[in-house]
């Protein structure tokens, strides 16, 4: 079943992105959400329309995007603390939560769900992706350290 998505589904496609999923998804879980709507005909019609009438103000989007990544991509490593046991191995995780906390606290308001990374379970660098446009990724490095008691 063809679709159109009304938002960003991570793993499926972004707004207005006109995807093919199976019947039992789409109909569901998508549409009854809000998230999708069936592309028929005139539905691509009015997509194609919107469109053409918004291609300005998307490339502001990624244009702001391309800023913010910039920013982003010039900050120096982030620190972490988190605890440890005796053999120096985590308690929990470093996740996406954690990463955009921290963007938050140096003025970058990130949503987790933009972060990609696998949870850091170990102690050291580490690196996460945070996707802020279709076309725009920028790169998040950080150090997870020992928690002081």
């Amino acid at each position: 079943m063809e679709i159109i998505l009304k938002e960003n589904v991570k793993g499926l496609g972004y707004k207005n992105d006109i995807v093919t999923v199976k019947n039992g998804y789409g109909r569901n879980y998508l549409i009854p959400t809000g998230k999708a709507v069936i592309a028929s005909e005139s539905a691509k019609k009015v997509l194609a329309e919107n469109l053409r009438q918004q291609a300005h103000k998307l490339e502001k989007l990624k244009n702001d995007a391309l800023a913010l990544a910039e920013k982003i991509n010039a900050l120096e490593a982030f620190t972490i603390a988190a605890k440890v046991d005796s053999n120096g191995n985590l308690y929990g995780s470093v996740n996406a939560v954690a990463i955009a906390d921290e963007l938050a606290k140096a003025g970058f308001e990130v949503d987790a769900k933009m972060v990609e990374m696998t949870d850091a379970k170990t102690l050291g660098e580490h690196t996460a992706s945070v996707r802020l446009h279709k076309e725009v990724v920028a790169t998040v490095n950080f150090n997870v350290v020992v928690e002081e008691a």
